[in-house]
C-alpha cells in the first residue's frame, strides 16, 4: 500500500480512512463543502488534523494519533499539488517554474533545468520554455504546471480539478496528456466530471459530509450509485427504500417494481435506478399497465442537448421539445410520472 490515510478534524466534520495502492489513479468525488480541499490540504500539509496519520511508502506525512504528533514539512513529503489554477510563478521563465521542484529538493541549476527540459517535452510544450506564464494560454499554463509537478518527481500526484478551468477546445487535450502521464503513477484526482474521473481514474472514492460514502471501480460506482449526488452525476434516477417482494418499498409506501441483478433479502436497504430517458411524465395518472408511477412537483424545466430536462422531487424525465411544449409544465405545477418494471435496474445497499 503506498498510501494509508485516517485522519479526523473536528472542526470540519471531518473523518476519513482510505488507502491508495502503488500505481492507482483515485477520483476523489462529492459536492460543495464535502470535504476534498481538506483531504488535500492533508496530504499536502496545508491543513493540521486533530487525530489520526497519514503514510506514504516509508514516510510519515503526519502522525496525531496518542503520543505522537510528528508532522513533515510539506517540502519534504514527496507530494505535489497541481491545482486548478497553475499557479506559476510571474518573474520566473516557464523552464525555470519547470525546474524549481528539482532545485527544491537539491539539484544544481543545470541538472533542474535538464530535468524540466525532459518534462516539457513530455508534456509537448517544449517551445514555451522562453516565454514568461503572462504569455501563455489557459491550456498551455495547466501543461507547465503538469511538468512542474511531475518534474519534482512525487511519490504522490494531487490534482484539484485540473481541468474545470479550460475552455471547451483546452480541456480534451489535457485530459489525453494526464492519461499518458499518469499510467502507473499513483495521484488523487479532485474532480466534478464523470468523464475525467472514468478515463483517468482506476477508482473512486465519494465523500459526503465529510465521510466516505462509496469506494469501488470507476464504472462499477456510477453504475450503481449509493447516493443522489453520484446517481446525478452518471444520469440516473435513484429511488431507495428497502427490499420488498417485486421490488422496493420507497418513502410514502410507493412499492417500485423492478429485477434485481442479484438475490436481496426482504428488507435490506435497497435501490433502484432508472434513466430519465425511460421516464414518461403525463397530465393523467398512468393505469397499473403503465409501470410505477408517482405523482410530484416540478423543480426544473431546462434544455439537456436534443431533449428537455423535467425534474420532479423524485424523478427526472427526458421529453422532446415537442413532448415539453404538449405538457407546458412550470415549476410547482404537477404532474405524473412514471417507468415501466423492466426499466428500472435493483441492487443492495
Amino acid at each position: 500500500m503506498t498510501l494509508d490515510f485516517d485522519a479526523r478534524v473536528s472542526a470540519r466534520g471531518f473523518d476519513l480512512a482510505f488507502g491508495v495502492k502503488t500505481g492507482e489513479t483515485i477520483a476523489v468525488m462529492g459536492p460543495n463543502g464535502a470535504g476534498k480541499s481538506t483531504l488535500l490540504g492533508l496530504l499536502a500539509g496545508l491543513v493540521h488534523a486533530d487525530q489520526g496519520h497519514a503514510r506514504l511508502d516509508d514516510r510519515t506525512l503526519f502522525d496525531a494519533t496518542a503520543g505522537s504528533r510528528a508532522w513533515t514539512q510539506p517540502h519534504r513529503r514527496g507530494v505535489a499539488l497541481l491545482a486548478q489554477e497553475a499557479l506559476l510563478f510571474p518573474h520566473l521563465s516557464v523552464l525555470d517554474n519547470v525546474a524549481f521542484g528539482p532545485r527544491s529538493t537539491g539539484a544544481s541549476r543545470q541538472e533542474a533545468r535538464a530535468v524540466a527540459w525532459q518534462w516539457l517535452i513530455e508534456v509537448d510544450a517544449a517551445e514555451l520554455g522562453g516565454r514568461r506564464p503572462a504569455a501563455l494560454s489557459g491550456g498551455q499554463a495547466q501543461r507547465v504546471g503538469v511538468a512542474r509537478a511531475l518534474a519534482a518527481d512525487p511519490s504522490l500526484l494531487l490534482l484539484d480539478e485540473p481541468l474545470s478551468a479550460l475552455d471547451i477546445g483546452a480541456a480534451p487535450a489535457l485530459r489525453r496528456l494526464l492519461t499518458r502521464v499518469l499510467a502507473d503513477r499513483t495521484a488523487l484526482l479532485v474532480t466534478h466530471d464523470p468523464l475525467d474521473a472514468l478515463v483517468l481514474a482506476d477508482r473512486v472514492l465519494v465523500i459526503e459530509g465529510g465521510r466516505l460514502v462509496d469506494d469501488g471501480p470507476t464504472r462499477e460506482v456510477f453504475a450503481h450509485p449509493r447516493t443522489a449526488f453520484v446517481a446525478g452525476l452518471a444520469g440516473l434516477n435513484l429511488v431507495t427504500g428497502v427490499r420488498s417482494s417485486n421490488g422496493i418499498e420507497a418513502a410514502a409506501g410507493w412499492e417500485v417494481v423492478a429485477p434485481f441483478e442479484a438475490e436481496v433479502a426482504r428488507g435490506a436497504s435497497s435501490a433502484v435506478v432508472v434513466k430519465p430517458s425511460w421516464v414518461r411524465v403525463s397530465h393523467l395518472e398512468p393505469g397499473r399497465a403503465e409501470g410505477n408511477a408517482v405523482r410530484q412537483t416540478i423543480l426544473d424545466v431546462e434544455p439537456r442537448g436534443d431533449s428537455i430536462r423535467i425534474r420532479g422531487d423524485v424523478l427526472a424525465a427526458d421529453v422532446t421539445p415537442a413532448a415539453a411544449a404538449d405538457l407546458d409544465l412550470a415549476p410547482g405545477d404537477t404532474a405524473w410520472f412514471a417507468f415501466s418494471a423492466d426499466a428500472g435496474v435493483g441492487y443492495a445497499l
